[in-house]
């Protein structure tokens, strides 16, 4: 009895098994990391939940938002076109622009964009950075929620300031140093290019992959994102192997980050170079490569 016990234990125990790593294999890894309109329909009302509108358009958002959502100005959470254009401001500066906005340490934050999607992926990226981990896209972002007939408003909510204790992590943010180094044909770091075909024909970095931030989604006016096997499809058909170091990068970091999102949800080891191509080649006049193949 005793013996037959401990068989049917470990038969139990190996059917577990099998089945977290086939979820692992097919599923999302990072599943928290994306929220459909249903989701976030029931718990406008939870106050842990803060719902972030990022972009640049002020206006959009005082005619109408998402019931208590807040607007975070991108102009806020990057540096904007000066210098190498769009880096990561100081932690100091990040810490002070999600706290206004009422961002604490326990707060589960889901952003949304009436911009360029991208955008989106930017302020995720960046709260990331921060070290703020319990963060999410709303998935199809407003075009979704609004075609779906959900509620809107033009008032603005009551915002109480949060506390944010940044823990900075570097290693999502790769420099020039890690792009250089991964251009070397012998490094076991993925590079991907996040542009459109004809840019990154072009010209990319060399050994550069290629995977245009808009076939990730079903519709980039409604970005539904694909299912996470179709995702995986994708990257192993860009030569993208999981279980890689990846680094993203695009013209100035905003179709990288959405890039970066992607990655990381799937659950690769991924960085965003953030002075991506226009560092690159504009103002370090690295090597590039023209034409389809990466080298």
């Amino acid at each position: 009895m005793r013996a037959s016990w401990r068989f049917c234990s470990y038969l139990s125990l190996a059917v577990l098994l099998l089945g977290g790593l086939c979820f692992a294999a097919t599923g999302a890894a990072h599943p928290e990391m994306l929220v459909s309109t249903e989701w976030l329909a029931a718990h406008l009302n939870d106050p842990n939940v803060v719902v972030l509108q990022a972009g640049k358009n002020r206006g959009d958002y005082a005619k109408a938002h998402i019931p208590g959502a807040r607007f975070v100005s991108s102009q806020d959470f990057t540096t904007g076109h000066q210098g190498l254009m769009v880096e990561l401001p100081t932690p100091e500066k990040l810490k002070q622009t999600f706290e206004d906005i009422g961002v604490t340490d326990s707060t589960r934050v889901v952003i949304y964009t009436t911009d360029w999607y991208p955008v989106a992926g930017r302020a995720f990226f960046t709260l990331d950075y921060l070290g703020h981990t319990n963060t999410a896209l709303l998935d199809g972002s407003l075009a979704k929620w609004k075609a779906e007939k959900r509620p809107m408003t033009g008032d603005a909510p009551q915002i109480t300031k949060g506390i944010l204790t940044p823990h900075v992590n570097e290693s999502v943010r790769a420099l020039l140093a890690d792009a250089r180094a991964a251009t070397d044909s012998g490094s076991s770091t993925i590079l991907l290019d996040s542009r459109p075909q004809k840019r990154y024909e072009d010209g990319h970095l060399p050994g550069a992959q290629h995977i245009f931030w808009e076939e990730t989604v079903q519709n980039s006016k409604q970005p539904v994102f694909l299912a996470p096997d179709d995702l995986r499809k994708l990257f192993d058909s860009r030569r993208v192997a999981s279980g890689k170091k990846l680094i993203t990068y695009c013209e100035i970091g905003l179709q990288a980050s959405h890039m970066y999102f992607v990655a990381k949800y799937l659950g690769y080891d991924v960085a965003m170079f953030d002075g991506s191509y226009y560092q690159w080649q504009e103002l370090e006049n690295q090597p590039i490569v023209k034409g389809n193949a990466p080298r």
